[in-house]
């Protein structure tokens, strides 16, 4: 009976603190009760939002024909509104009067015109970029910095790009949305890879042809069909060398991996070439001594 009594003195002392008044903001008053149901409005949208995000991203995947691009961008940001809401109803039952908080809104202004102008930048480059579906995770991008790999998530502030050597870049949104962005895989799946190499002057172009196509045909990733045709351009007279380019379509298997497809074709045109005895010239100089 003593332990129990003891037990309930400490939930009055603990109920006690955290009832206690400790500054006001306008007509809202600052406790330690307050502060912990802050916290949990923040935590339990969160929680809500991801679990639809999931629950609509995992439906989508079980609708044959469903168009996955679109079911992300939906799910996204209704997960940013269903977090929202839930923000502002959780404010509204604990009684925080909205008017209190212009002087937090004035100061979060400031911020933004002061040093979070880049985040809020981010922020709504996100968001255009789920909404336009400009950019869709899967889809293998190259950025103006150089970056080249696949979106993997876009996010509320950056997106990731996972790279063909398994590297996660983390790339602010706005980049996406001021810089120029090569999407190898947008609109269609199938994409044209020009592969250069050049012969000795005085080969015979007609040979040079058939070993560049021969070439092509060997590398499985070819992709050959009524509007799809490879082809062979002779693109200059060279310093030391005539020069050629092999145009051929590739797939999207190996548009993932342009610098493996590249080294495919070098491999089959080297080896044909060299089946027909054509040369490779090396680079020539003439010297002239006084």
């Amino acid at each position: 009976m003593e332990n129990w009594n003891t037990f309930i003195g400490w939930l009055h002392l603990v109920a006690e603190w955290l009832g206690t008044v400790w500054f006001s903001v306008g007509k809202v008053q600052v406790s330690a009760l307050l502060l912990l149901g802050l916290l949990l409005i923040l935590l339990l949208p969160w929680f809500v939002a991801s679990g639809v995000e999931k629950a609509l991203v995992r439906a989508g995947r079980y609708r044959p024909g469903a168009n996955q691009a679109t079911i992300y961008a939906l799910a996204r940001i209704l997960r940013y509104g269903v977090l929202a809401l839930g923000v502002l109803v959780g404010l509204n039952l604990l009684g925080i009067d909205f008017t209190a908080l212009a002087v937090l809104g004035g100061a979060v202004g400031i911020g933004i015109g002061l040093g979070l102008q880049a985040i809020f930048s981010n922020f709504v480059s996100g968001i255009i970029l789920l909404v336009e579906q400009t950019l869709k995770p899967g889809d293998f991008v190259e950025l103006e910095s150089g970056v080249r790999g696949r979106v993997i998530e876009i996010g509320m502030r950056y997106t990731l790009i996972r790279t063909n050597n398994a590297v996660d870049i983390i790339v602010p949104n706005s980049e996406f949305t001021t810089n120029r962005v090569t999407s190898w895989t947008h609109g269609s799946p199938y994409r044209r890879l020009e592969v250069p190499f050049s012969v000795a002057y005085g080969s015979d172009k007609a040979l040079v042809q058939e070993a560049a196509l021969a070439a092509a045909a060997a590398v499985s990733d070819t992709v050959q069909d009524e509007v799809r045709q490879t082809s062979v351009w002779c693109t200059k007279f060279g310093d030391s060398a005539l020069e050629f380019s092999l145009m051929v379509w590739i797939g999207p298997d190996a548009i993932f991996k342009p610098g493996a497809t590249q080294s495919k074709y070098l491999w089959a045109l080297d080896d044909a070439l060299r089946e027909r005895k054509l040369e490779i010239p090396f680079p020539q100089r003439d010297v002239h001594l006084r």
